[in-house]
Parts: structure tokens; sequence; C-alpha cells
């Protein structure tokens, strides 16, 4: 398997938004609200790409995980990481994040942040082994309960 930079040039956007749809399908009827990725479109994952560093994991020529880097100011956020499903649990969800972060360093970020949903406890036990810990709550629009929880990781020098 291999990680690496979206090339210029990609012309995968339906297979990256299958991969991103199917690794996200397990919150469907769990978190409330439903996840933005049920509303992500290949012509909106392009521009996000645009956007966005984004590092592909690719494995006998498939794409098999993603992740997105954004810049928010003196900090990086890591958002819509994505494992195949039946691949989850071998390492490449931490492999794309720590891709993630080199490149968070590069930029000459010492912050990285994600979000997580409050219903998705094991994904807050996945990313404190992954060094992040819980800032705080915050609520989507119309919510009066916490929806998100903010985890922070301080990267080194």
């Amino acid at each position: 398997m291999e990680v690496f930079q979206l090339p210029p040039g990609f012309n995968r956007w339906q297979e990256l938004l299958d991969l991103i749809l199917r690794a996200f399908a397990y919150m469907d009827g769990v978190i409330d609200p439903p996840s933005s990725a049920r509303s992500l479109t290949v012509a909106s994952l392009e521009k996000k790409c645009s956007d966005e560093a984004v590092f592909l994991a690719i494995a006998d020529g498939q794409i098999v995980g993603c992740v997105f880097l954004a810049d928010r100011g003196a900090r990086a956020y890591v958002g819509k990481l994505a494992v195949e499903p039946g691949l989850q649990g071998r390492g490449i969800g931490r492999w794309l994040i720590s891709t993630a972060e080199g490149e968070a360093q590069r930029r000459g970020r010492r912050v990285i942040e994600l979000q997580t949903r409050v219903e998705l406890t094991g994904n807050h036990a996945a990313f404190a082994r992954l060094g992040f810990r819980e800032t705080v709550r915050t609520a989507h629009a119309d919510y009066g309960r916490p929806t998100s929880i903010t985890m922070r990781k301080e990267l080194g020098a």
C-alpha cells in the first residue's frame, strides 16, 4: 500500500466519493444531524479537493483510504478520514493521520484538530490513542445539545 497526495490530473472522483460514502455509512441512524458526507457530490468533492490537501491510500490500484487537510489559521484541520470498511483496523487510518500530521508540520503548523460526533465513542478512543485530546464540545445549528467534539493534538517542533 502507498499513501500519497492527490496527483495532478486526478480523475477518479466517483471512486473517491464512493469510498467516503461507504466509510461513513455506519453513522447512518447513529448520529444526529446526519454526516455532511451524505451531501457530497462529485462536483462538491472536486471543489473540496481543490481547496484542501488530500492524501490517498492506494492498494492494488484501488483507493482504500483518504484524509483531507485544511489550513485554519495557526492550526491544521483533518477532515473526511475514510478507510474502506473491510480494511479498517489494519493501520491505514493511522498512516493517513500520520501523513496529514507530517504535512501540517511542513506547513509550519504546531497544532492539528479534527471533529468527531458525540455518539461515536469508538472514534473518540481511536483518536485518543493517536494522541488527540478533547478540547471542546459544540452544537450544530438548531441543536440544544452538544453534537460534535473537537479534538486537538500538539505536533512536535
